[in-house]
């Protein structure tokens, strides 16, 4: 890799890394093509970036951005995961992988410019997806209005079953 070519993956690396919400650093070391290959479909499919990448220039792209706080754990074999809205999804695919493979190791995190261990990853893919929260939350917005519908169609319908009753004690 000439230095042109290094200096545009920092470029780019460094462009992705001040957009993102959240990254997360592996070391992949001793996991075959078939699981990195199941692994880097199932993180795409969540919209997240997944890419080895060498340390130096991971540090140099990581410079001036909040994933600065992630230069500590660039030793050794990294790979990242870069991820913009949802960040919750690509911790519970990372811990299931890390928790399936005795090689996948999880170094690290960054939370919105926090760092945040292997613990605090765990933690974070026990959360609720972001479209479950936006489910309950929606769930929460609408049963007043349900509540009230209700009310609303209870008062004609008692008033129904107390005619009904008024007319049935009648003919009888």
């Amino acid at each position: 890799m000439n230095r042109t070519e290094k200096e545009q993956i920092v470029a780019e690396l460094s462009h992705k890394l001040s957009d993102v919400k959240a990254a997360f650093i592996a070391d992949y070391r001793g996991i075959n093509v078939d699981q990195v290959t199941r692994l880097r479909r199932e993180l795409l499919a969540a919209g997240v970036d997944y890419r080895v990448v060498k340390n130096s220039l991971l540090r140099l792209s990581a410079k001036g951005t909040q994933a600065e706080v992630l230069e500590g754990f660039c030793k050794g074999p990294t790979a990242i995961a870069m991820a913009g809205a949802d960040v919750v999804a690509p911790a519970k695919i990372l811990v299931k992988y890390a928790d399936e493979i005795a090689a996948f190791e999880l170094k690290a995190g960054m939370l919105d410019g926090k760092l945040i261990d292997a613990e605090g990853i765990k933690a974070l893919s026990k959360l609720p997806s972001r479209e479950e929260l936006l489910a309950k939350a929606l769930s929460s917005m609408n049963a007043p209005a349900s509540n009230l519908v209700g009310t609303l169609a209870a008062i004609p319908r008692s008033l129904v079953q107390v005619l009904n009753a008024i007319g049935q004690s009648k003919a009888a």
